[in-house]
């Protein structure tokens, strides 16, 4: 039992099944309403036709009951062949109540001398017609009061009339001819229905077919992509829904074949930064190997470019592992509170040597304290980063500049410096993996090229930003900009 009803909510899930079940009752409904509408309407307008006529035919009666004194002697053939006469025609009965509600005449000589006390006959003697349509039992039953119109004949009457009221008529007819009338147009109504049903039945699968066929594109497209990577773009413009949806699926497999190339490119480029080490490596022992009775001097110079060829290689790949990891989840961040004052401080206590080797000056500016929750392995990393390539790519006797703020919400760490600057149309393209501006003085600089990639991973992971702003041969500004308090998103 409960397979089955999970199956059937699994089935009500679709799209297809609940766009056929909506065009299915939506035409269905206007349907159904019309045909009780049409049977409605029919058996109203019937009724009132039927009541019309009878109503109709009483009157003439009542007049020709008045004109042969019919209430005060009730055995005129005429008036008497009239009254069956028209109980016949219309299948019903007719009783003649007097001023004293006593039935003088019943066509069906049941009642007659018995007095009648009904809420329609007394309102019919004050002069009011009644009519009363009861579908449960199949009959109409109508009053229509007997009038006498007299001219007062008195002194001031100026030959006024007067209208007395000397009996009722209580007539029921018989609605059989109109519920077999209905009974038959329910049948044909049925029939149409049925046609009516089997049709948008049809109807209903076509339309929830050719309504679900744009999805189904995408469904398709999505299965090759699935199957294998796909590299062309859908159009789906049947409705504005599934071209938005369309063109969301092309940015992804955009964003898909720039990440596939981007992987390529990081492959070659990770397979010639170490190849270049190792194939240094070689030569230098192959040099050693061939030669006999090798110098100190020169066998020492051997070595040492050996020693700095295996240091280049190890830095690749500790670089390479540092961006391993910072690819992993946020998760993997040891969050503690840090001075980020004293942090900043000891980083560039221990890039001086550097920068005093090369001629730059380092310049410390704290605005105001800064106490952060922050993993300070990753943000040394940062702010190291910067700081280096601030030093590496400046110009002789310049200056490279650290300043820390903060507010109510972030605190900022900007790096600035004097230095070679940066292309405008590299800038985009700085945090690439491998990426190097000046590819001419790589090797002179050191560096794998990792480093502003690892630098932009580890601000991410801490929910931060980094913006850089720089101008050739002016120098360059690196913000780093982070919240004080770290949440997590589980």
């Amino acid at each position: 039992m409960r397979k089955w009803n999970f199956r059937k909510l699994k089935i009500l899930r679709s799209l297809k099944v609940r766009l056929f079940l909506i065009l299915f009752i939506v035409g269905m409904i206007p349907c159904i309403f019309m045909r009780y509408a049409i049977l409605e309407n029919y058996e109203h307008r019937a009724v009132s036709v039927r009541t019309s006529d009878v109503q109709a035919q009483l009157r003439i009666l009542a007049n020709h009951l008045i004109a042969y004194r019919y209430m005060q002697d009730t055995s005129s053939e005429v008036i008497n062949a009239e009254l069956s006469q028209l109980s016949n025609l219309y299948d019903g009965r007719v009783l003649i109540v007097n001023q004293n509600l006593k039935v003088v005449k019943d066509t069906y000589g049941i009642s007659e001398g018995k007095t009648i006390v009904s809420e329609e006959v007394i309102r019919c003697m004050k002069g009011e017609n009644t009519s009363k349509y009861d579908a449960e039992n199949g009959y109409i039953e109508m009053t229509i009061p007997i009038t006498e119109t007299v001219v007062l004949d008195m002194p001031g009457a100026d030959g006024r009339k007067l209208d007395i009221i000397l009996g009722v008529m209580l007539t029921s007819v018989s609605t059989d001819n109109i519920s077999v009338t209905m009974e038959i147009l329910s049948r044909q109504a049925l029939v149409v229905e049925v046609i009516v049903i089997i049709a948008m039945l049809f109807l209903s699968i076509v339309l929830s077919n050719l309504l679900i066929r744009p999805f189904e594109k995408i469904t398709d497209a999505l299965s090759q992509v699935k199957e294998g990577y796909k590299n062309e773009p859908i159009s789906v413009p049947d409705y504005l829904e599934t071209e938005h949806i369309g063109d969301a699926f092309n940015q992804v497999l955009g964003r898909m074949k720039v990440l596939d190339d981007s992987r390529q490119e990081f492959v070659s480029n990770v397979s010639h930064e170490l190849k270049t080490p190792i194939t240094s490596i070689k030569v230098l022992a192959d040099s050693l190997r061939g030669q006999e009775d090798v110098p100190v001097e020169l066998y020492r110079e051997f070595m040492e470019d050996i020693a700095t060829e295996i240091d280049r290689e190890n830095k690749i790949i500790n670089d390479l592992l540092a961006l391993t990891k910072m690819d992993r989840a946020a998760s993997d961040l040891n969050i503690s509170q840090v001075d980020v004052n004293m942090l900043v401080e000891l980083i560039m206590r221990r890039l001086r040597p550097i920068a005093i080797k090369r001629d730059i000056e380092l310049i410390y500016e704290s605005i105001r304290p800064v106490t952060a929750a922050i993993d300070e392995v990753k943000i040394t990393l940062v702010i190291t980063n910067l700081i280096e390539n601030a030093i590496k790519y400046n110009k002789e006797h310049g200056w490279v500049k650290v300043t820390v703020d903060a507010d109510h919400q972030f605190f900022t760490v900007e790096v600035a410096d004097s230095g070679i600057g940066i292309p405008e149309d590299c800038a985009e393209h700085i945090y690439e993996r491998f990426y190097r501006v000046d590819k001419s003085h790589s090797r002179e600089i050191e560096g794998t090229g990792l480093g502003l990639s690892i630098t932009r991973s580890a601000v991410l992971m801490h929910r931060g930003t980094i913006k850089v702003v720089s101008e050739e041969g002016e120098g360059t500004t690196f913000t780093v900009k982070i919240p004080l308090t770290y949440i997590a998103v589980s």
